[in-house]
């Protein structure tokens, strides 16, 4: 169980969590989180309360969008914000170059390439939610506001 605290992207994340905050920690789940269902099952918590990771080529670039688990992110809302025709979900390839973590581990925070967040403001409606931190057994708990402070997240309407 231990093992999956030792592997690098996790401490990786676990790092930039504890730079925020020290009190900040990495839980690990006997069971994978890859899905937001998986991981609110796990938790016991509302599959809304889960953030969803998600990398998406725009143009040039890769933006992150965080979005609430029970929700789908809009790629049209997503071209209007960022003034771009082409925007699509980032390959495999692309999320492990950019974040360094692997889909289903991504983390809101730590990745080798910075890029632009956008956040879902209907994470707000919960005290608690949960991400990934850097694999897919692994996520951390945190609130809303420090969740906009840590990844320095802009909050737009992202969702369908």
């Amino acid at each position: 169980m231990n093992a999956i605290l030792d592997k690098e992207p996790v401490k990786r994340a676990e790092k930039s969590l504890k730079i925020f905050d020290e009190k900040l920690k990495v839980i690990c789940l006997e069971q994978s989180a890859r899905t937001a269902q998986d991981a609110a099952t796990a938790l016991g918590c509302k599959v809304g309360a889960i953030v969803k990771s998600l990398l998406f080529k725009a143009g040039d670039r890769f933006i992150l969008g965080l979005v609430a688990g029970d929700n789908r992110c809009s790629l049209n809302k997503l071209k209007k914000i960022l003034n771009e025709k082409d925007v699509s979900m980032a390959s495999p390839e692309d999320v492990k170059e950019n974040t360094g973590y692997t889909i289903g581990g991504v983390s809101p925070v730590g990745h080798l390439n910075e890029c632009d967040i956008y956040v879902d403001k209907s994470l707000e409606r919960f005290s608690d939610i949960f991400g990934a931190a850097g694999h897919p057994n692994a996520v951390f708990k945190i609130n809303y506001n420090d969740l906009l402070k840590m990844t320095k997240g802009k909050v737009e309407d992202i969702v369908e």
